[in-house]
């Protein structure tokens, strides 16, 4: 067990030396002014040891030579020093800050851009409140637990040799037993570790859960009010803020003994100082001077000691983040460009589902051997019982998942060897509950191209029949629309969703239950716009209610991850027994 943790343990220091690596790009652009607030260091912690050593001829020659001269002359030359410490101390405290800003803005906006880059999987087991805390707080608790503790250490380090040096010069006897009382108060250090890893990491998870509440606070405060979730709501926060309070005291169970421990020793190391001081002095092996220099160099040097426990759990907290971000640095998304991709310029011929399966979980498939070939031009409506496959199966096209057998090509070519983005840029999609960010309307429909003319604008509010609602708005399409659309309705969400995809001007289109959740005037206005949308494009239509889908070219019926039937309206109705015969027979008598 003893080796087990020996190993460990090396196993810790290498991570650690891997991390402080793998941040040094970072730190590279701004290396001189990271170099500078090392550097002013050393005059800051070296001038602890000048005032401590200017109390020895101050006690030699003023208090026992009776100098008023010199009474004079070193309190001024302790205030001068102090000064000029002070002021480069703050030069060193804004040169830090500066660096430890920056270099956590770039490891924000690589952190940012893994997280736009991750797979549609990773955001399906990941809670918005581990988000915030991965790829947000840990970035700020790694950078400034890092660049403070390098100033500190810097500091200290210089300090240290300096103040020492005063402890030698002063009386190496001395000097002997202070370092071995020094040194025994770093031991309890070594054990902290281990045991507050697991704790940190527990803490932090909670934190997530905490973030999570607060957004499920917010975005679904309309849920809670209307279903008076109020105290459930509390009860679920009042358990996580125990928890956290379990493991915080935890914390202080395992760690909070090491301050106390190491200022006892610290306190024990002054009086063995004190009482072998009086020794020597009495012997006449030491003036009055260099014991009242030493013990004051000794106090600078220990008082630091005394409290480091305390921080020291911040710090161990730093380098569990720093691990974290980097193991997310360092994680390579499933969905990526094969190395020799293709770009896809125009779809000409067809859209080809061979022997396609599809499983979540292993062992669990969704989807089991799909054939199926869309000409282009052509509109495919996938119908069938909730939780079918049906939405899987049109996300597996823009490789949102990559297929588990089987292949999916488009005239010809297998979409893993095609440019990722240039995939998606060819194909347009509304969800049935479209997401809007917060900006304008403008800004939303926008998206679809950035870089879209007004007339090309104009053209996609028209086609997606919002010409009546904007113009009836004060600030037309420059209107706020608030967080995800909270000032607008369902159906106006959907007809900007719309337009979004009309002005990508895709060649495919993916109409995800786009109706679903509106009422029958609403969903009459949305119809006709995606009837626009749908023009001269191969499309793809999940649909609910049958009665949208009586044009499309082919109907796919998807039963238990299969195909059970395919065909048009006109002829699935002719099947006797048939599963879309009964399924439409149904909503008819709805």
């Amino acid at each position: 067990m003893h080796m087990l943790a020996k190993i460990k343990e090396k196993l810790s220091s290498y991570y650690l030396v891997q991390n402080y690596k793998k941040i040094y790009p970072y730190v590279r652009p701004y290396w001189f002014r990271a170099l500078m607030a090392i550097l002013i260091t050393i005059p800051v912690g070296s001038m602890d040891a000048v005032i401590a050593w200017s109390l020895k001829p101050y006690m030699d020659v003023v208090l026992i030579e009776k100098s008023v001269r010199s009474a004079a002359y070193v309190p001024l030359l302790i205030i001068i020093f102090s000064l000029t410490q002070s002021f480069l101390n703050y030069g060193a405290t804004y040169l830090n800050g500066w660096v430890g800003r920056r270099i956590t803005n770039d490891l924000k906006d690589d952190l940012y851009k893994k997280l736009l880059k991750n797979d549609v999987a990773f955001f399906d087991k990941t809670t918005s409140g581990d988000i915030q805390i991965r790829f947000n707080g840990d970035a700020e608790t790694a950078c400034s637990g890092l660049i403070n503790n390098v100033k500190v250490f810097a500091t200290r380090f210089f300090s240290s040799v300096a103040l020492i040096g005063v402890l030698l010069y002063n009386s190496w006897q001395l000097s002997i037993v202070a370092l071995i009382f020094m040194f025994a108060a770093f031991v309890p250090l070594g054990k902290i570790r281990k045991k507050i890893k697991h704790l940190t990491l527990q803490s932090i998870t909670a934190g997530g859960n905490m973030a999570t509440q607060y957004n499920e606070a917010f975005s679904g405060n309309r849920v809670i009010a209307s279903y008076n979730l109020h105290e459930k709501q509390q009860r679920e926060f009042a358990e996580n803020q125990k928890r956290i309070f379990k493991l915080s005291m935890k914390m202080i169970q395992r760690t909070g003994i090491v301050s106390p421990m190491m200022h006892f020793l610290i306190s024990s190391g002054i009086a063995g100082v004190v009482w072998f001081g009086s020794y020597l002095i009495v012997t006449g092996q030491m003036t009055g001077g260099n014991f009242v220099s030493f013990i004051a160099a000794l106090l600078m040097l220990y008082t630091p000691i005394k409290t480091i426990g305390n921080s020291y759990n911040a710090l161990q907290t730093s380098f569990l983040a720093m691990e974290r971000v980097f193991a997310i640095l360092d994680k390579v998304p499933t969905i990526t460009n094969a190395p020799d991709a293709k770009p896809l310029d125009k779809i000409k011929k067809d859209i080809k589902f061979k022997n396609v399966s599809f499983e979540y979980l292993s062992g669990k498939p969704v989807l089991k051997n799909i054939n199926i070939d869309i000409p282009v031009g052509h509109m495919i409506a996938l119908v069938g019982n909730s939780g079918g496959g049906k939405t899987t199966f049109v996300n597996l096209l823009p490789r949102f998942y990559d297929v588990t057998a089987g292949e999916i090509s488009i005239d010809g070519t297998n979409i893993k060897n095609l440019d990722l983005y240039s995939l998606r840029d060819k194909i347009a999609i509304v969800f049935q509950d479209n997401f809007l960010f917060t900006g304008t309307i403008r800004d939303n429909i926008l998206l679809g191209k950035e870089n879209a003319t007004e007339e090309e604008l104009n053209a996609a509010i028209e086609a997606s029949c919002l010409r009546e609602f904007i113009d009836s708005l004060e600030e037309g399409v420059d209107t706020h629309i608030g967080e995800r659309g909270v000032l607008l309705s369902g159906g106006q969400k959907q007809r900007i969703g719309i337009a979004r995809a009309f002005i990508k001007n895709a060649p495919i289109v993916i109409l995800d239950e786009a109706t679903s959740a509106l009422d029958n005037k609403s969903e009459a206005v949305v119809q006709q716009a995606i009837d626009n949308l749908m023009k001269d494009r191969t499309v793809f239509v999940i649909a609910h209610r049958l009665s949208t889908v009586r044009n499309a070219d082919k109907i796919i019926v998807i039963n238990q991850g299969e195909i059970a039937e395919t065909g048009s309206h006109k002829e699935l109705l002719a099947k006797e027994n048939g599963i879309y015969k009964s399924l439409y027979d149904t909503q008819l008598k709805i």
